[in-house]
Formats: structure tokens, sequence, C-alpha cells
């Protein structure tokens, strides 16, 4: 895999989720990217059981656990403010069993559909999030496949969004900082995809508890 931007792309004025969405893959459409399938991720919210707070007024962690279409064999543990675990699909059987420590929140369940766009060098995903049946918002997913260091192609990435996303193009994402010249990995982009599922939350002022 190479390097990836994941954004938030805003319902245009006046048009649903499904209209913007539609939109920008005509966009992608026009540039002349093609069609290659379909794409999930999806995200459920687990936070620590009370049982396990003692008496104190802990506050309890959150953690979520992840699955993008792209690595069909992983699931992905992100704790709050701490380390990705990368685990193979048996872990969600794990979880069931850890239900003494970690409980799921109630309608946790969100995740983001679409199609997946090739165009040159660039593989693009435009997708509807959505939580139990409604539509919430539209992430835009970009990887430019030739390039695993951040700081060597973000200007190249840039270029690519403001193409089709205009006034809409996201700056660079927070986790790039973090490893600017270090080699990208999925857990990079799974990290991208938690702050903007957290994001579309708020928005919806869904916010979980601290146990």
């Amino acid at each position: 895999m190479g390097v990836t931007c994941v954004s938030q792309m805003p319902v245009a004025e006046g048009k649903s989720v499904q209209q913007t969405v539609e939109l920008l893959t005509r966009k992608l459409e026009m540039l002349g990217a093609e069609k290659q399938g379909t794409f999930c991720v999806d995200c459920e919210t687990y936070h620590t059981a009370s049982s396990t707070l003692g008496s104190q007024g802990q506050a309890g962690k959150l953690m979520y656990v992840m699955h993008n279409s792209e690595y069909p064999l992983s699931c992905f543990a992100l704790f709050e403010n701490g380390p990705c675990l990368i685990a193979d699909t048996n872990f969600d059987v794990l979880m069931v069993k850890l239900k003494g420590f970690f409980q799921s929140a109630k309608a946790s369940k969100i995740e983001t559909r679409g199609t997946r766009y090739q165009y040159c060098d660039f593989l693009v995903k435009v997708g509807t999030v959505t939580m139990g049946p409604s539509a919430r918002g539209i992430s835009v997913e970009v990887e430019y496949g030739p390039c695993v260091v951040p700081s060597d192609c973000w200007s190249l990435l840039l270029e690519f969004l403001q193409s089709f996303l205009g006034s809409h193009t996201p700056g660079a994402p927070a986790v790039f900082g973090n490893r600017h010249d270090a080699v990208y990995g999925p857990a990079d982009t799974v990290v991208q995809y938690m702050e903007l599922f957290n994001k579309i939350r708020k928005q919806q002022q869904i916010v979980f508890p601290h146990r």
C-alpha cells in the first residue's frame, strides 16, 4: 500500500449525502478514473466494563475495533490515546469472551461504504458514512501507490486532491506529523478513519460516556 489521506467531504448545499457522492464520483469519472469494485471500513466502540474500574471513580477507557475491506484477514484495535493493535479476524471472537472487561457501547457501529476508483497511480474511495439506517456524512480516501514516505509525496497527493475536492481539500493528516519520514502503514489509514468517525459522531452529538 502507499501513502493515504482520509478526509470528510461536506454535503453540498441543497443536496443530500447521496447526491453529493454522485457529484464527486462523476467528477472522478470525468477525470478518467475507472471503477475498481467496492470497499467498506467499519468501527465498533467498546468501553471498559464498570466492574473493572474499582471504587475510586476511575474514568474508563474507550477501544475502537475496526475492519478495512482492503485487509480482509485483519482486525484493528485502537486504544484511546494509545497504540493500534493489528490482529487476525478471530479478535472479534476474543472481544465476546472479554465482555467482563470491555463492553460494546450502545448503537456504536459506524461504517463507510462506497466505490473504489483507480486513476493512474492513485486509488480513490468515496464512501457514505452510516450509523444504523441513516447516512451521516461522506468519506474520501486517496492513496498514492508508488510511495510509502508521507514527506516524499504529500505535495503530489495535495495537488490531486485539489483537482476534484477544490476548496474542500484537507490539510495534511495528523498521522503524517507523527511519522513524517517514517514508512506509512495500514494502521495509519485506520487511525485516520477512527478520527473521521469520531468527528462525524460529534457533529451528530453522539458521545460515548466513560463508565
